[in-house]
Protein backbone atom coordinates (compact mmCIF):
# COMPACT_ATOMS: atom_id res chain seq x y z
CA UNK A 1 0.00 0.00 0.00
CA UNK A 2 1.10 3.58 -0.67
CA UNK A 3 1.01 4.57 3.00
CA UNK A 4 3.16 1.60 3.97
CA UNK A 5 5.70 2.61 1.34
CA UNK A 6 5.77 6.15 2.73
CA UNK A 7 6.38 4.89 6.27
CA UNK A 8 9.11 2.53 5.04
CA UNK A 9 10.81 5.36 3.15
CA UNK A 10 10.75 7.55 6.25
CA UNK A 11 12.23 4.72 8.31
CA UNK A 12 15.07 4.28 5.80
CA UNK A 13 15.75 8.03 5.81
CA UNK A 14 15.88 8.00 9.61
CA UNK A 15 18.31 5.09 9.71
CA UNK A 16 20.65 6.65 7.14
CA UNK A 17 20.60 10.06 8.85
CA UNK A 18 21.63 8.42 12.11
CA UNK A 19 25.00 7.76 10.47
CA UNK A 20 27.73 9.89 8.89
CA UNK A 21 27.46 8.00 5.58
CA UNK A 22 25.35 10.79 4.11
CA UNK A 23 27.79 13.66 4.61
CA UNK A 24 28.79 15.80 1.65
CA UNK A 25 31.97 14.25 0.30
CA UNK A 26 34.06 17.28 -0.71
CA UNK A 27 31.92 20.41 -0.51
CA UNK A 28 31.73 22.16 2.87
CA UNK A 29 29.38 24.70 4.43
CA UNK A 30 32.14 27.29 3.87
CA UNK A 31 32.41 28.49 7.47
CA UNK A 32 36.02 27.30 7.69
CA UNK A 33 36.93 30.10 5.29
CA UNK A 34 35.96 32.75 7.87
CA UNK A 35 37.50 34.01 11.08
CA UNK A 36 36.32 36.38 13.80
CA UNK A 37 37.86 39.81 14.25
CA UNK A 38 39.34 40.02 17.74
CA UNK A 39 38.58 43.14 19.77
CA UNK A 40 41.39 43.72 22.26
CA UNK A 41 39.50 46.51 24.03
CA UNK A 42 36.19 44.69 24.51
CA UNK A 43 33.99 46.08 27.27
CA UNK A 44 31.28 43.44 26.97
CA UNK A 45 30.18 41.93 30.28
CA UNK A 46 29.89 38.27 29.37
CA UNK A 47 27.52 37.43 32.22
CA UNK A 48 25.03 40.00 30.98
CA UNK A 49 24.70 38.49 27.49
CA UNK A 50 21.11 37.35 26.98
CA UNK A 51 20.02 35.28 23.99
CA UNK A 52 16.27 35.72 24.50
CA UNK A 53 14.61 36.80 21.28
CA UNK A 54 11.20 36.91 19.63
CA UNK A 55 10.25 34.40 16.97
CA UNK A 56 7.06 35.56 15.29
CA UNK A 57 4.79 36.04 18.34
CA UNK A 58 6.69 33.93 20.86
CA UNK A 59 9.76 34.54 23.02
CA UNK A 60 12.50 31.92 22.88
CA UNK A 61 15.56 31.57 25.11
CA UNK A 62 18.13 30.71 22.43
CA UNK A 63 18.20 31.52 18.69
CA UNK A 64 18.23 27.80 17.91
CA UNK A 65 15.77 25.52 16.14
CA UNK A 66 15.67 21.74 16.44
CA UNK A 67 15.12 21.37 12.73
CA UNK A 68 12.37 19.43 10.96
CA UNK A 69 13.38 15.82 11.24
CA UNK A 70 10.91 12.97 11.43
CA UNK A 71 7.36 11.67 11.79
CA UNK A 72 5.19 9.03 10.18
CA UNK A 73 6.81 5.89 11.60
CA UNK A 74 6.61 3.93 14.86
CA UNK A 75 10.17 5.03 15.73
CA UNK A 76 9.34 8.68 15.11
CA UNK A 77 6.95 9.03 18.03
CA UNK A 78 9.62 8.22 20.61
CA UNK A 79 12.19 10.44 18.89
CA UNK A 80 9.82 13.40 18.57
CA UNK A 81 8.61 13.04 22.16
CA UNK A 82 12.16 13.19 23.53
CA UNK A 83 13.24 16.04 21.26
CA UNK A 84 10.15 17.95 22.33
CA UNK A 85 11.07 17.58 25.99
CA UNK A 86 14.50 19.06 25.23
CA UNK A 87 12.90 21.93 23.30
CA UNK A 88 10.44 22.64 26.12
CA UNK A 89 13.17 22.59 28.78
CA UNK A 90 15.35 24.99 26.76
CA UNK A 91 12.40 27.08 25.51
CA UNK A 92 13.44 26.78 21.86
CA UNK A 93 11.44 26.04 18.68
CA UNK A 94 11.17 22.60 17.10
CA UNK A 95 10.00 21.35 13.71
CA UNK A 96 8.29 18.12 12.69
CA UNK A 97 9.21 15.98 9.74
CA UNK A 98 7.11 16.01 6.57
CA UNK A 99 3.41 15.59 7.36
CA UNK A 100 2.73 14.16 3.91
CA UNK A 101 2.09 10.80 5.53
CA UNK A 102 -0.98 12.12 7.39
CA UNK A 103 -2.50 13.21 4.09
CA UNK A 104 -2.55 9.52 3.17
CA UNK A 105 -3.79 8.07 6.47
CA UNK A 106 -3.91 8.74 10.22
CA UNK A 107 -1.99 5.62 11.27
CA UNK A 108 1.02 7.51 12.62
CA UNK A 109 -0.67 10.78 13.63
CA UNK A 110 0.62 10.43 17.20
CA UNK A 111 4.21 10.54 15.95
CA UNK A 112 3.52 14.18 15.05
CA UNK A 113 1.21 15.04 17.95
CA UNK A 114 3.90 13.85 20.38
CA UNK A 115 5.71 17.15 19.90
CA UNK A 116 2.96 19.47 21.14
CA UNK A 117 2.08 16.98 23.88
CA UNK A 118 5.62 17.21 25.25
CA UNK A 119 6.34 20.83 24.31
CA UNK A 120 3.17 22.71 25.25
CA UNK A 121 4.55 26.25 25.19
CA UNK A 122 7.29 26.51 22.55
CA UNK A 123 6.96 27.39 18.84
CA UNK A 124 6.32 24.32 16.70
CA UNK A 125 6.74 24.25 12.92
CA UNK A 126 4.65 22.03 10.70
CA UNK A 127 6.12 20.67 7.48
CA UNK A 128 4.98 19.71 3.99
CA UNK A 129 6.86 19.24 0.72
CA UNK A 130 6.71 21.56 -2.28
CA UNK A 131 5.86 18.60 -4.53
CA UNK A 132 2.73 17.96 -2.44
CA UNK A 133 1.76 21.66 -2.50
CA UNK A 134 1.88 21.64 -6.30
CA UNK A 135 -0.36 18.55 -6.48
CA UNK A 136 -2.99 19.68 -3.97
CA UNK A 137 -6.27 20.76 -5.54
CA UNK A 138 -7.51 22.28 -2.26
CA UNK A 139 -4.82 24.13 -0.34
CA UNK A 140 -7.11 24.38 2.69
CA UNK A 141 -6.04 20.87 3.67
CA UNK A 142 -2.68 22.34 4.75
CA UNK A 143 -4.51 24.24 7.50
CA UNK A 144 -5.63 20.87 8.86
CA UNK A 145 -1.95 19.88 9.13
CA UNK A 146 -1.32 23.07 11.10
CA UNK A 147 -4.26 22.32 13.39
CA UNK A 148 -3.27 18.68 13.93
CA UNK A 149 -0.08 19.66 15.74
CA UNK A 150 -1.09 23.16 16.91
CA UNK A 151 1.73 24.62 14.81
CA UNK A 152 2.91 28.22 15.08
CA UNK A 153 4.27 28.28 11.52
CA UNK A 154 4.28 26.01 8.48
CA UNK A 155 7.43 24.95 6.70
CA UNK A 156 7.27 24.15 3.01
CA UNK A 157 10.41 22.24 2.12
CA UNK A 158 12.01 22.49 -1.30
CA UNK A 159 13.75 19.31 -2.39
CA UNK A 160 13.99 19.18 -6.20
CA UNK A 161 17.28 17.24 -6.11
CA UNK A 162 15.89 14.65 -3.73
CA UNK A 163 12.68 14.24 -5.74
CA UNK A 164 14.77 13.90 -8.90
CA UNK A 165 16.83 11.02 -7.46
CA UNK A 166 14.27 9.33 -5.23
CA UNK A 167 12.93 6.12 -6.77
CA UNK A 168 9.42 7.18 -5.70
CA UNK A 169 10.17 10.84 -6.49
CA UNK A 170 7.78 13.43 -7.89
CA UNK A 171 9.99 16.03 -9.61
CA UNK A 172 7.20 18.27 -10.81
CA UNK A 173 7.24 21.80 -9.40
CA UNK A 174 5.38 23.67 -12.13
CA UNK A 175 3.25 26.43 -10.65
CA UNK A 176 4.99 26.27 -7.26
CA UNK A 177 5.41 30.02 -6.68
CA UNK A 178 1.77 30.67 -7.47
CA UNK A 179 0.68 27.92 -5.08
CA UNK A 180 2.88 29.34 -2.33
CA UNK A 181 1.37 32.78 -2.84
CA UNK A 182 -2.13 31.32 -2.50
CA UNK A 183 -1.11 29.27 0.54
CA UNK A 184 0.19 32.39 2.30
CA UNK A 185 -3.32 33.83 2.08
CA UNK A 186 -4.99 30.57 3.16
CA UNK A 187 -3.11 29.78 6.37
CA UNK A 188 -3.55 31.47 9.73
CA UNK A 189 0.16 31.02 10.54
CA UNK A 190 3.34 32.29 8.80
CA UNK A 191 4.99 30.22 6.08
CA UNK A 192 8.70 29.39 6.20
CA UNK A 193 10.42 28.04 3.12
CA UNK A 194 13.40 25.75 3.61
CA UNK A 195 15.66 23.75 1.36
CA UNK A 196 16.89 20.35 2.51
CA UNK A 197 20.61 20.72 1.83
CA UNK A 198 21.14 22.36 -1.56
CA UNK A 199 20.65 25.96 -0.43
CA UNK A 200 18.44 28.91 -1.34
CA UNK A 201 19.99 31.64 -3.50
CA UNK A 202 19.36 35.35 -3.11
CA UNK A 203 17.27 35.38 -6.30
CA UNK A 204 15.10 32.47 -5.19
CA UNK A 205 14.67 34.01 -1.74
CA UNK A 206 13.59 37.34 -3.26
CA UNK A 207 10.83 35.66 -5.27
CA UNK A 208 9.67 33.72 -2.22
CA UNK A 209 9.54 36.84 -0.06
CA UNK A 210 7.61 38.67 -2.76
CA UNK A 211 5.14 35.77 -2.65
CA UNK A 212 4.57 36.60 1.02
CA UNK A 213 6.57 34.05 3.00
CA UNK A 214 7.82 35.18 6.42
CA UNK A 215 10.84 32.94 6.87
CA UNK A 216 13.71 31.57 4.80
CA UNK A 217 15.72 28.58 6.02
CA UNK A 218 18.65 28.43 3.60
CA UNK A 219 19.56 24.80 4.45
CA UNK A 220 22.71 25.03 2.36
CA UNK A 221 25.25 22.50 1.19
CA UNK A 222 27.81 21.10 3.57
CA UNK A 223 25.79 18.91 5.93
CA UNK A 224 23.50 16.05 4.96
CA UNK A 225 23.45 15.21 1.25
CA UNK A 226 19.95 14.08 0.38
CA UNK A 227 21.29 13.07 -3.01
CA UNK A 228 23.59 10.77 -1.05
CA UNK A 229 20.68 9.50 1.03
CA UNK A 230 18.70 8.55 -2.07
CA UNK A 231 21.71 7.01 -3.81
CA UNK A 232 22.33 4.81 -0.79
CA UNK A 233 18.65 3.84 -0.72
CA UNK A 234 18.75 3.06 -4.45
CA UNK A 235 22.07 1.22 -4.07
CA UNK A 236 23.17 3.18 -7.13
CA UNK A 237 26.14 5.41 -7.84
CA UNK A 238 25.16 6.49 -11.35
CA UNK A 239 24.28 10.00 -10.12
CA UNK A 240 27.49 10.31 -8.04
CA UNK A 241 28.33 13.72 -9.58
CA UNK A 242 25.19 15.12 -7.89
CA UNK A 243 26.19 13.93 -4.39
CA UNK A 244 27.78 17.33 -3.59
CA UNK A 245 25.24 19.46 -5.49
CA UNK A 246 24.27 22.73 -3.87
CA UNK A 247 25.26 26.20 -2.62
CA UNK A 248 27.31 26.36 0.61
CA UNK A 249 25.42 27.59 3.65
CA UNK A 250 27.81 30.49 4.28
CA UNK A 251 27.22 31.88 0.78
CA UNK A 252 23.44 31.51 1.09
CA UNK A 253 23.41 33.44 4.36
CA UNK A 254 25.46 36.30 2.93
CA UNK A 255 23.24 36.62 -0.12
CA UNK A 256 19.84 36.21 1.53
CA UNK A 257 20.82 38.55 4.37
CA UNK A 258 20.98 41.40 1.82
CA UNK A 259 17.21 41.13 1.41
CA UNK A 260 16.76 42.31 5.02
CA UNK A 261 17.05 45.84 3.63
CA UNK A 262 13.79 45.48 1.72
CA UNK A 263 11.86 42.67 3.40
CA UNK A 264 10.95 41.71 6.96
CA UNK A 265 11.50 38.01 7.53
CA UNK A 266 13.20 35.44 9.76
CA UNK A 267 16.48 34.15 8.34
CA UNK A 268 17.34 30.64 9.52
CA UNK A 269 20.84 29.30 9.02
CA UNK A 270 21.04 25.54 8.58
CA UNK A 271 23.01 23.09 6.48
CA UNK A 272 26.03 21.54 8.14
CA UNK A 273 25.66 23.35 11.48
CA UNK A 274 27.51 20.64 13.34
CA UNK A 275 29.55 22.53 15.92
CA UNK A 276 29.63 25.53 18.23
CA UNK A 277 31.94 27.27 15.73
CA UNK A 278 29.50 26.69 12.85
CA UNK A 279 26.66 28.11 14.94
CA UNK A 280 28.62 31.23 15.92
CA UNK A 281 29.74 31.91 12.34
CA UNK A 282 26.22 31.39 10.96
CA UNK A 283 24.89 33.99 13.39
CA UNK A 284 27.71 36.38 12.51
CA UNK A 285 26.95 35.98 8.79
CA UNK A 286 23.36 37.04 9.27
CA UNK A 287 21.22 34.20 10.61
CA UNK A 288 18.51 35.23 13.08
CA UNK A 289 18.32 31.62 14.20
CA UNK A 290 20.53 28.60 13.56
CA UNK A 291 19.17 25.10 13.11
CA UNK A 292 20.47 21.54 13.15
CA UNK A 293 18.97 18.12 12.61
CA UNK A 294 21.34 15.19 12.09
CA UNK A 295 23.78 15.99 14.90
CA UNK A 296 20.80 16.47 17.23
CA UNK A 297 19.42 13.06 16.24
CA UNK A 298 22.83 11.42 16.70
CA UNK A 299 23.26 13.07 20.11
CA UNK A 300 19.78 11.96 21.17
CA UNK A 301 20.59 8.38 20.19
CA UNK A 302 23.90 8.46 22.03
CA UNK A 303 23.24 10.65 25.09
CA UNK A 304 19.49 11.10 25.39
CA UNK A 305 17.52 14.23 26.21
CA UNK A 306 20.12 15.59 28.63
CA UNK A 307 22.82 15.13 25.99
CA UNK A 308 20.85 17.22 23.50
CA UNK A 309 20.29 19.97 26.06
CA UNK A 310 23.96 19.98 27.04
CA UNK A 311 25.07 20.14 23.40
CA UNK A 312 22.92 23.20 22.68
CA UNK A 313 23.78 25.08 25.88
CA UNK A 314 27.49 24.37 25.35
CA UNK A 315 27.25 25.78 21.84
CA UNK A 316 25.80 29.02 23.16
CA UNK A 317 28.35 29.25 25.95
CA UNK A 318 30.89 29.35 23.11
CA UNK A 319 28.84 31.97 21.25
CA UNK A 320 29.00 34.08 24.43
CA UNK A 321 32.79 33.80 24.38
CA UNK A 322 32.88 34.89 20.75
CA UNK A 323 30.65 37.85 21.52
CA UNK A 324 32.90 38.88 24.43
CA UNK A 325 36.05 38.61 22.30
CA UNK A 326 34.56 40.52 19.36
CA UNK A 327 33.03 43.25 21.51
CA UNK A 328 29.43 42.26 20.71
CA UNK A 329 26.79 42.93 23.36
CA UNK A 330 24.07 41.32 21.28
CA UNK A 331 23.62 39.01 18.31
CA UNK A 332 22.76 42.05 16.19
CA UNK A 333 26.17 43.53 17.06
CA UNK A 334 27.84 40.20 16.24
CA UNK A 335 26.41 40.56 12.72
CA UNK A 336 28.01 43.98 12.33
CA UNK A 337 31.36 43.33 10.61
CA UNK A 338 32.73 40.94 13.24
CA UNK A 339 33.75 38.21 10.80
CA UNK A 340 36.12 38.23 7.84
CA UNK A 341 37.30 35.94 5.06
CA UNK A 342 40.59 34.39 6.12
CA UNK A 343 42.13 35.17 2.74
CA UNK A 344 41.95 38.86 3.66
CA UNK A 345 44.05 38.25 6.77
CA UNK A 346 47.14 37.02 4.94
Amino acid sequence: MKEDKTAQRKKEHLELCSTDDVNFKFKTNGFEKYDFIHNAITEVEIDEINFETKLFKEKISYPFLISCMTGGTTESENINARLAVAAQDLNIPIGVGSQRQTLENQKYINSYKAIRKNAPSVPIFGNIGAAQIVQLKKLGVVQSLVDQIEADAMVVHLNPLQELLQKEGEPNFKGLLGKIEKLVKKLNVPIIIKEVGSGISGLAAKKLLEAGVKGIDVAGAGGTSWAGVEMLRNKSQKEIDLWDWGIPTSYCLKEVRKLKKSHKFVLIGSGGINSHVDAAKALALGADIVASARIILQTLNKSGIEGVKKLITNWFDFVKSVMFLTGSKSISELRNNKIILKEKLY
